[in-house]
């Protein structure tokens, strides 16, 4: 058995908010096991963490929308005791539905939704049974909404709420609990920022960085919220893209997004 200490597994962890809830929980005294694509940065993440926080890090670089690569995952984690996954892998982009590929829009739904679910349920078993434990899902405001111009990305991100919430009844009285967490746009490079500058002022408002909301989803869900959203602006969206018919919010959301694919249309 391995010696960690509140071992965290998160996913998608080199870069953006997979990295800062790395040293979220590093910051917490949470010994970590980072996993993201090879080639990206990985390795010097961990050793950043390592030496900053004085935890543990293990790495693993492997492409999860392989099923294959999934399951020799498990296998080397299948020694560790988990105290808290957090599933934050997950892809997404702007265009037209006929104009992606299908490889485009088969990894979204590999990665946001077979990974996260296969990940949870292969990793259940390996969750420490003698303290209380964590699964955080990372989904998006999208969750709340369709969108066009990017259809398959808030699709996927309503699975996982869905899931999420499922999850959490089904388990409510162990000692795991199950949040979904629900950010809005986030500002994770120079290009994302150029991007979100092309919508409205109401969603750059919105905006927080990534740091933001891994301290923000963190705290709430150590206090068992099952629904996290980000950020008091983000709330206020999540409640009106609730109560506001879809058909007006299709057409608002279309000519945002629209505006957007002019301006970046390589994406």
């Amino acid at each position: 058995m391995n010696s960690y200490h509140n071992l965290t597994v998160i996913t998608g962890a080199s870069q953006g908010l997979g990295n800062a809830f790395a040293k979220t929980c590093a910051a917490e005294g949470r010994d970590l096991v980072l996993i993201s694509l090879p080639n990206e940065g990985l390795p010097e993440t961990a050793r950043e963490i390592e030496e900053n926080f004085g935890v543990q890090v293990k790495c693993f670089e492997t492409d999860l929308t392989r099923m294959a690569n999934i399951k020799a995952l498990v296998k080397e984690l299948s020694s560790f005791r988990i105290n808290m996954l957090i599933n934050n892998a997950g892809l997404g982009g702007t265009k037209k539905f006929q104009d992606a590929s299908a490889d485009y829009i088969e990894n979204i739904i590999l990665l946001n939704i077979r990974c996260l679910v296969m990940m949870t349920h292969q990793l259940l078993p390996f969750f420490d049974k003698d303290q209380q434990t964590y699964i955080l899902n990372i989904a998006s405001l999208a969750a709340f909404s369709p969108m066009p111009y990017k259809t398959v990305y808030p699709a996927s991100k309503a699975f996982v709420m869905s899931f999420s919430r499922g999850l959490y009844g089904e388990l409510k009285d162990t000692n795991i609990h199950v949040a979904v967490s629900c950010p809005g746009g986030l500002a994770t490079n120079s290009e994302v920022a150029n991007r979100i500058s092309t919508h409205n002022s109401f969603v750059k408002k919105s905006i927080l960085t990534p740091q933001e909301v891994a301290e923000k989803s963190y705290r709430q869900l150590l206090k068992k919220k099952y629904l996290i959203i980000p950020g008091r602006i983000n709330h206020l969206s999540s409640l009106l893209q609730r109560i506001v018919p879809v058909r007006f919010q299709l057409g608002i959301i279309a000519n945002n997004l629209q505006k957007e694919i002019l301006t970046y249309p390589s994406v």
